[in-house]
């Protein structure tokens, strides 16, 4: 018996599940995958952490790309499963239950990397740093990343950090995530190795014209990296 990890959770509900396996990919991503993918020569592998039912990693295997897809959800990994088994697509995935810190996958082997709506989601700064280091431990030197996470301009300037921490928060959800400014993010990232890449600039979504606690949506960063210098794990 498989024993899911999120089982008490609304990630594993049958309802968020069902939402999840109808959703569409994001355009942004593809458009730059694709571009990826025939820099690559037409082939090339990607590593999606947080896949949950494979909105982004099917169609990338459609696209060309093999793809090792990482969620905790066991509904959402079966959801993937289905959906790449209905496009024939299965020979191009493969799935595994890993939180985003700790990736069964080997060093420096993915030509992409994508943390789409994952890394928000990490209770505390430690946990976030970790998982920023597990994408960089599983990059090839130049490979892309593609970043879809939480702003800091989803919460009014007021809103204070949880103690100790500098940018987790739960004035929006009640559970402690992530919320990063644009240079706490492009620091981060940049201290693991990944740099920003001028095909995807950072842009911010869902932005409002004052900052207040949003209910309906957080405001999301979208760009891409690229990941460029030696770490420890490199020599």
């Amino acid at each position: 018996m498989v024993v899911d990890p999120l089982a008490d959770t609304p990630w594993s509900t049958a309802a968020t599940v069902a939402g999840f396996a109808t959703a569409l990919p994001n355009d942004v991503l593809m458009a730059f995958a694709r571009a990826e993918l025939e820099r690559l020569g037409g082939t090339g592998t990607a590593l999606d952490i947080g896949c949950g039912a494979a909105r982004n990693a099917v169609p990338l295997a459609a696209m060309g790309w093999f793809v090792t897809g990482t969620d905790l959800s066991s509904p959402m990994l079966d959801a993937a499963a289905a959906r790449a088994r209905d496009q024939d697509l299965s020979s191009r995935v493969q799935w595994h239950s890993a939180p985003m810190e700790r990736l069964p996958v080997p060093d420096a082997t993915a030509d992409l990397v994508i943390a789409h709506g994952i890394w928000n989601l990490a209770s505390s700064s430690a946990q976030f740093r970790q998982a920023v280091r597990e994408g960089a431990r599983v990059a090839k030197p130049g490979a892309a990343l593609f970043v879809f996470t939480f702003s800091r301009h989803t919460l009014p300037d007021s809103a204070a950090p949880v103690a100790g921490e500098p940018f987790v928060f739960t004035q929006f959800s009640g559970q402690p995530q992530c919320f990063l400014t644009e240079a706490q993010l492009i620091g981060e990232l940049q201290a693991a190795g990944f740099h920003p890449d001028p095909a995807v600039p950072l842009r911010e979504l869902n932005r409002p014209a004052q900052a207040v606690v949003r209910t309906g949506g957080p405001v999301i960063y979208e760009a891409a990296f690229r990941r460029s210098r030696m770490l420890d794990f490199d020599r």
